[in-house]
């Protein structure tokens, strides 16, 4: 018992917690959720209810996002919370049912002289979402609808900005501007998952008629003040609080579990201002509201996304007529502030990072070695606290310089190696995760042989048949491993569909599936692609733990129509593995690798001296 009370505990990171030394967490007060019950409520909805309404007592679990909601459910009760004092970040909504006392905790300052008439306020929109998410415990299906509001805002050319969760899982959006009392029909033209931002676009030239696009700014310094508009919840019309800027930083992003800049503030951001812009005294804007800290030893603590990474998103879109994605060096890397540190590795001035891992489906992989010491970043020379210089008299963590970098840009680093100095080129991106943190596309993976269901591990599906069912061993490989080629998952199997020709076998479910027929699995396609070219007599699975499942092959192409049947699933097979198989290894990629030392993730890293960049 102790040991899965551990687990549940210890690998909580799906909720994006952050162990600090006080309970905290890090939400996103963006969106108003409402979230109807289904009748497998216990199991897969209650999260719902859980991220709607908290007191302040506590850290209060709200959020627009439909996968943050599962992100702050089951593995975030109180006890882990308590017994390993916790920071969360959470994607800003909340739901309608949330109490208003909560939710007006914080006090808003308006100035009627400056900001009730002016028009940039027009630009500010309201957002309507229907939200219809996949169930992950059954891929065939989603779950059932539930409703969400949040900001948006015009930037031109018929489009307007929102967050990423504001909508994700969309299956309706609708906007309404200030004064009108008329919704109309928005698109979801693109996400950015890690930078936690959408563009919407509405087709309705009345919707148009007389908008003025809002200017983005620059970065603004401390001090600045800032001003936040939005729908919050507490009130149907536009919301206005004005506080200044606390502090620029590189931030975890909570939707994207991720690290870009951000601005902190301490105007009041609350669940429903998700989306919405914060301006500065000029009226431009400098960013959008996606995120609080909420702690019982702090107040208004918000943060913004500022104007670079809307315009790296904005431009990535434009190059590519998709979004890529933010890219990374796909390297740990720990400070040398230690004098003997250094001196060991032969680095004679305080400067530096040490290399202590590379990922094999990084281009780093290829150049860069444990053990190596980055010293430079296209000739900006990175400090022994993994820093580089910021404006004037600043320093900001070296993770910035990647990150106003594009998918398939080359970086320049220089290293240490060995006591020598070396300049190598590094092709930036984006990163590969073995379990990954969303979907592509939204509706999981699987296939059904003879009643056993297959499916990648996720981690929405681990949020959603909670983490204690999944097992420690399957939590470790999700926490600490990393994938070895492009295009590995980590295929398990999810549950069993009771029948006569699987009779055995029903209690089985979450246990990954290491070999089919003898062959090591790669993916969920690659186990497809066997089974469909198996002509033995038997299909032999191999799971972890040594356990082995045989089934009669002709005996069970025979059961699969009844048992589909039986259960009301459409088909044996989601669409994407229809696709003829591609195989995503090259030849020449070795795959003995096993657990690693190291969580995969910043968010589960204990301490600041190893970060991954």
């Amino acid at each position: 018992m102790m040991a899965v009370s551990l687990a549940n505990c210890c690998f909580s990171f799906l909720n994006a917690s952050v162990k600090l030394q006080s309970s905290s967490s890090l939400s996103s007060p963006c969106c108003f959720v409402s979230a109807p019950q289904s009748p497998r409520a216990s199991k897969h909805h209650h999260h719902l209810k859980r991220k709607s309404s908290r007191s302040d007592s506590s850290p209060p679990l709200l959020s627009n996002n439909p996968e943050n909601q599962r992100k702050n459910q089951a593995g975030r009760d109180e006890s882990c919370n308590n017994a390993h004092q916790t920071m969360a970040f959470k994607a800003f909504g909340s739901p309608k049912k949330d109490k208003k006392d909560a939710a007006l905790s914080h006090q808003r300052t308006d100035d009627p002289a400056k900001i009730h008439d002016a028009s940039f306020l027009n630009a500010v929109v309201k957002v309507y979402c229907t939200h219809t998410a996949p169930d992950y415990s059954l891929p065939w299906q989603k779950q059932r609808q539930f409703t969400s509001t949040g900001s948006a805002f015009m930037i031109g050319d018929g489009k307007l900005l929102t967050n990423a969760h504001c909508v994700e899982h969309d299956t309706q959006v609708k906007v309404k501007r200030r004064g009108d009392d008329r919704k109309y029909v928005a698109k979801v033209l693109v996400r950015g998952v890690d930078c936690d931002i959408a563009l919407l676009s509405v087709e309705s030239e009345d919707f148009w008629k007389g908008a003025e696009p809002l200017r983005l700014g620059h970065l603004p310094r401390l001090q600045d003040s800032v001003t936040v508009v939005g729908y919050p919840l507490g009130g149907d019309t536009i919301s206005v609080t004005k506080g200044v800027v606390s502090r620029i930083e590189v931030t975890s992003y909570a939707h994207g579990s991720s690290d870009l800049l951000g601005i902190q503030i301490d105007a009041a951001i609350n669940p429903g201002n998700s989306g919405g812009p914060a301006f500065n005294d000029q009226g431009e804007c400098i960013g959008v509201a996606f995120q609080v800290y909420r702690s019982e030893e702090t107040e208004n603590i918000g943060y913004v996304i500022p104007t670079t990474v809307v315009s790296h998103f904005l431009t990535d879109y434009e190059r590519n007529g998709k979004y890529t994605g933010y890219p990374c060096l796909g390297v740990l890397l720990q400070k040398l502030e230690n004098p003997a540190l250094r001196e060991c590795l032969k680095v004679p001035t305080n400067e530096g990072v040490l290399v202590r891992r590379v990922e094999p489906t990084s281009y780093a992989s290829k150049v860069l070695k444990e053990g190596d010491v980055i010293v430079s970043f296209d000739d900006l020379h990175v400090g022994c606290e993994g820093t580089v210089p910021f404006r004037s008299s600043e320093r900001i963590a070296f993770r910035y310089l990647i990150s106003q970098k594009f998918a398939g840009d080359i970086a320049e680093l220089g290293i240490i190696r060995a006591g020598e100095h070396k300049k190598v080129q590094v092709v930036l991106r984006p990163r590969v995760h073995l379990v990954p943190y969303h979907i592509d596309g939204g509706q999981p993976s699987y296939i059904i042989v003879a009643g056993l269901v297959f499916t990648p591990l996720s981690e929405p599906l681990i949020e959603e048949e909670c983490e204690d069912t999944i097992g420690l061993k399957l939590l470790t490989k999700a926490r600490y491993s990393v994938a070895r080629f492009r295009g590995e998952q980590i295929v398990i199997l999810s549950q069993v569909l009771a029948n006569e020709v699987n009779i055995g076998y029903e209690d089985m479910n979450n246990q990954q599936v290491l070999k089919f027929n003898g062959i090591p699995i790669r993916n969920i396609h690659h186990l497809a692609h066997l089974i469909d070219m198996c002509k033995d007599k038997y299909l032999v699975f191999e799971f972890e733990d040594n356990y082995v499942a045989v089934l009669e092959r002709e005996a069970s192409n025979s059961a699969s129509l009844c048992i589909l049947k039986d259960y009301g699933i459409p088909s044996e097979r989601s669409a994407d593995l229809l696709e003829p198989y591609v195989d995503p290894r090259d030849d020449t990629q070795a795959l003995d690798q096993g657990i690693g030392d190291s969580p995969v993730s910043n968010l589960e890293i204990g301490f600041d001296g190893l970060v991954w960049a």
